[in-house]
């Protein structure tokens, strides 16, 4: 079957990305680690000695760059539907995590401690038809937070992918209910044409 010029015109755009290059040269397993490395470093997001969970976990990108920092002190718990390789000092549930086995696994990992911060670079499958992809997307950022508000220690952050469109907005405004400030952010690996964004939670009001 032939690729569509939509398809041919990722797969030149994914070839030639210098962010793709560099994840290649740097061993990361994606381009998105350096979106995670912008956001840390302008938002002060991970410290020695924390413990992070990461939603949404595979390829692995994000772990790939919590878990160095946060060192043998601190734990990186990572979830994702899809299977994921082992990464050094990452523990790995498999399994959608609205479904309570998935969550009491998440819950037993946690071990009674409550996070310091929560990631989420989830994205729907893109099906071509705006509206649902939209619709899509809110619903896992929704599923996020709610996950958030489950496991953060008050003062703690959180930090999650959205896409402009339909929702985001209500988004933004139950985010500030539950957070002392919240920062949206473009990092240079996002892709211009993206609607992709990553908004900051900081200081979980618990």
């Amino acid at each position: 079957m032939a690729r569509s010029k939509s398809s041919n015109r990722w797969l030149e755009e994914h070839v030639n990305d210098p962010y793709v290059k560099k994840a290649q040269v740097d061993g990361y397993r994606s381009r998105a680690s350096y979106k995670l490395l912008e956001l840390i470093e302008k938002d002060k997001l991970v410290r020695p000695g924390m413990l992070v969970l990461d939603l949404g976990s595979t390829p692995g990108g994000w772990s790939q760059v919590v878990a160095p920092l946060v060192g043998r002190q601190g734990a990186t718990i990572a979830s994702d539907i899809l299977p994921m390789a082992p990464i050094p000092d990452v523990l790995f549930i498999e399994g959608d995590f609205t479904e309570q086995e998935v969550f009491d696994r998440i819950m037993t990992a946690l071990d009674g401690r409550q996070a310091d911060l929560v990631m989420s670079d989830m994205a729907p499958n893109i099906s071509g038809v705006d509206a649902a992809d939209q619709a899509a997307s809110m619903y896992l950022v929704e599923l996020a937070l709610d996950m958030a508000r489950q496991v953060l220690k008050p003062g703690a952050n959180f930090v999650a992918k959205v896409f402009h469109g339909e929702g985001y907005e209500d988004y933004l405004k139950a985010l500030r209910t539950s957070f002392d400030k919240v920062i949206v952010r473009k990092p240079s690996a996002s892709r211009a044409r993206s609607r992709e964004v990553y908004v900051v939670g900081k200081g979980f009001k618990g």
